[in-house]
């Protein structure tokens, strides 16, 4: 497995640890990790994907924190999330038209498995228990996501008069 650092351990036990598949069936799991293409490192500051991108990658974040970030006019980009180890990266892969809707960035060493998500479509079209299993868990991530933001949202603005 490119990326995979010979005393690391296998990427099947790597995914099972991770929150994402956690609750799921073992052979669930099992096939999830028939989409793990590799692990990879990301740099400080390295841009991991962005918006606009064709999305065909769920990142399971292991190590490392990313920031989520879309562009400002007239001042870069602004984050508007972050995420942590045991999070997963990227919706964008599971739904048409699979483009990045933000800017992803290392805010230093990260590490993450790649799922193939072209692939783990396929599967959780063709066993719908698994495909259940996959969209509740993208599912419960925008929930988190949008409740992140929502909070954010009410740091940056107030309570209103």
């Amino acid at each position: 497995m490119a990326g995979q650092d010979q005393n690391s351990p296998p990427v099947a036990e790597l995914l099972a640890a991770h929150p994402f598949v956690v609750g799921m069936e073992e052979a669930q799991v099992r096939r999830v990790a028939e989409c793990v293409s590799r692990v990879e490192q990301f740099s400080t500051d390295q841009v991991i994907f962005r918006s606009g991108g064709v999305a065909r990658i769920l990142y399971l974040l292991r190590r490392g924190d990313v920031a989520l970030e879309v562009p400002a006019p007239g001042s870069g980009s602004r984050i508007v999330g972050t995420l942590h180890a045991g999070d997963a990266l990227g919706w964008s892969w599971l739904f048409p038209p699979y483009r990045w809707a933000f800017d992803a960035r290392a805010m230093g060493p990260t590490e993450a498995l790649i799922i193939e998500g072209e692939k783990l479509r396929e599967y959780a079209s063709a066993d719908h228990e698994l495909g259940y299993q996959v969209v509740w868990r993208v599912a419960r991530e925008m929930a988190d996501r949008l409740q992140a933001t929502r909070l954010q949202m009410l740091d940056v603005y107030g309570e209103r008069p």
